[in-house]
């Protein structure tokens, strides 16, 4: 393409991320991935969550003189990003199965006839021979494949349906392919893009870093007081809480509810028709806690969720990277927080194990955990271990729980020569609960039959509590001292790195908290939420009484309240509080159809505020 053209297309772009989309400039990285797009180049494209990758593709599908065919994977994720376009004046229309017969093929049509610009449809829908047979007559400019580490073997949420998308070059040579994800390690990116583009396609990393996180991690103690103690000053927020199992969802859920949360559990086991309501009830309302197993996620498009809460460990660090993403999608703060125990460890082991996948596979998804495993019990900043994981470079952090509140490391080579001789006089055999047993010197059945109280380590370390030689335990393994020999039932094996701490060779450094079940856990995280320290009096007035009156249009028009105006947007008229029309298009996310169909029920809103405000200020004086 000539460079005359490009500054065309550039100029448009920038022209209609205006008056379409509301924003002034692009945001950090956006405008190379946009550049190279409308360049007509391949890419693979790796962006944190909340960072407008989906801006990267919808904008220059508006540039482009032909259509353009989203692939995403849920059909709440394709309603949602339609809503949002045809919200800012985009004719974009959709097809899945949830739809009849006759709007699938009125959608198409107007496809077909270039009524439309872009349509969002699955990979299912996408990849039959009769819908493959019809686009073929289509001049396309662009295929983007969102969530793209779904086509790749090593990728964290794998999708066979995924798998036909490498045949996409062989159907349309001459279109330009863009695949979206916010999480892919350096093997997911490089299978991405072989099987997309046979391997031509530049890959963009724009980092990883989503610094309004604030990552913290608890070892498990209680986790019903944990969960309590974190939740209660968030009370007016949504938020999202994982657990590993249906059975554990749906007590979380109940637990919740019972001390007066408004929570909705989420898994494979309830019925499409509760699901559905469950979702749509969390996207549109507030102060709604949806309690999940992985089921829940992937289509999730709310940006005001403030935190997420993992009350089991995740599978990997992939994992646990796209689930905390789904907070503070705005870009204002929000909490991440993981509780796990040892036991979660082991699960997670025997998942990867008992799986019938090929050997290399195990290995790579038991490394996975091993990264996981090493950011939670690190003693040093969370998020230089999680960026790190992905080749991301971290500047500053100074909002995790070991940034804010350094822990204290110790030589603890005694304690684990401790543990370690214990688990070398039984063999290399036993569990951690067994081994913890010894230590501690409890009495119990199994003890006394196996005379493991004849031990010379029975009972050496019954000065600790049990939490100690649990979390011991895990940064040993994390350490790389102790293993769990998963095919002897989760034995505890001494590595070479711990025969030489056991035999008095090196010494072992670490930070074990000792915590009683009846103690209060010690909280690091700070209710970030929204930054109020950005608001006076008056501004905060306005911003609460903005966000009653977007969620009773919401209401109205049946849309996530986010879509109308996201929390951030909402921030910045609350500060700003314009008073006409002009000012109020200079606000980010305000483009030419909101501003026609908001602007002055938000500026009447903000004026009558600030006029019963100015009242009573004055009645006060008086």
């Amino acid at each position: 393409m000539n460079s005359q053209a490009i500054k065309f297309f550039k100029d448009d772009a920038k022209e209609k991320l205006k008056n379409i989309f509301g924003f002034l400039d692009y945001r950090d990285g956006q405008e190379e991935v946009i550049d190279d797009i409308l360049n007509k180049e391949d890419l693979v494209v790796v962006m944190p969550t909340g960072s407008g990758k989906s801006l990267c593709y919808q904008l220059p599908s508006l540039v482009f003189k032909n259509q353009t065919i989203v692939v995403s994977p849920l059909i709440s994720l394709i309603n949602d990003q339609v809503d949002g376009l045809n919200l800012l004046g985009i004719n974009a229309k959709k097809l899945h199965s949830n739809l009849s017969a006759e709007e699938n093929n009125l959608s198409f049509k107007r496809f077909q006839s270039g009524e439309c610009k872009i349509i969002y449809m699955s990979p299912e829908r996408l990849m039959t021979d009769n819908m493959l047979n019809n686009l073929q007559q289509l001049k396309l400019d662009m295929i983007v494949v969102d969530e793209a580490h779904c086509i790749s073997k090593w990728g964290s949420s794998f999708r066979p349906e995924y798998e036909r998308l490498s045949l996409l070059k062989n159907f349309f040579p001459n279109t330009v392919i863009s695949a979206f994800t916010a999480t892919a390690d350096k093997a997911t990116r490089a299978d991405i893009s072989n099987k997309l583009t046979n391997g031509e396609a530049k890959i963009i990393v724009k980092g990883f870093d989503r610094p309004n996180l604030f990552l913290a991690v608890e070892q498990k103690v209680n986790w019903k007081n944990q969960l309590l103690d974190f939740l209660l000053p968030r009370k007016e927020y949504s938020g999202i809480i994982y657990c590993l199992s249906r059975k554990g969802t749906d007590e979380v859920a109940s637990f919740l509810n019972k001390e007066g949360f408004n929570a909705l559990p989420y898994h494979a086991g309830h019925n499409a028709e509760t699901l559905k309501n469950n979702q749509e009830k969390f996207m549109s309302d507030e102060k709604i806690i949806i309690v999940a197993t992985i089921a829940f996620g992937m289509g999730i498009d709310k940006s005001d969720i403030r935190y997420v809460v993992h009350l089991n460990l995740p599978g990997s660090m992939e994992a646990f990277y796209q689930e905390i993403g789904r907070a503070g999608r705005d870009g204002l703060n929000a909490d991440t927080l993981l509780i796990y125990g040892l036991n979660d460890l082991i699960i997670r082991r025997k998942m990867i194990e008992q799986g019938n996948d090929e050997f290399q596979y195990k290995l790579r998804e038991n490394k996975r955990l091993d990264a996981l495993l090493a950011y939670c019990e690190t003693s040093s900043c969370r998020r230089k271990a999680l960026l790190s994981y992905f080749d991301d470079d971290l500047i500053k952090c100074d909002n995790c729980d070991n940034c804010l509140n350094p822990p204290i490391v110790s030589d603890l080579s005694v304690f684990a020569q401790m543990l370690m001789s214990a688990i070398a006089r039984t063999g290399q055999c036993f569990g951690s609960v067994h081994v913890i047993d010894i230590v501690i010197g409890s009495s119990n059945q199994k003890i006394m039959d196996k005379q493991h109280h004849l031990l010379p380590t029975f009972g050496v370390g019954k000065e600790k509590l049990k939490s100690f030689w649990q979390g011991l335990i895990r940064q040993m393994i994390s350490s790389g001292l102790l293993m769990i020999d998963i095919e002897n039932f989760g034995g505890l094996k001494i590595t070479e790195e711990g025969m030489l701490v056991l035999k008095g060779n090196k010494k072992y450094l670490a930070n074990v908290k000792e915590t009683s079940k009846k103690a209060k856990v010690s909280k690091v995280s700070k209710v970030s939420n929204i930054n109020k320290e950005k608001f006076k009096e008056l501004d905060l007035m306005i911003f609460n009484e903005l966000k009653k009156m977007r969620f009773e249009l919401a209401k109205e028009q049946k849309l996530p309240a986010y879509l109308i105006f996201s929390d951030a947007t909402l921030t910045e008229i609350s500060i700003d509080k314009p008073i006409n029309l002009n000012e109020f298009s200079r606000i980010n996310g305000v483009g030419e159809k909101k501003l026609k169909r908001y602007g002055n029920l938000f500026i009447e809103k903000i004026n009558q505020i600030k006029n019963k405000n100015f009242v009573k200020e004055e009645n006060f004086v008086n």
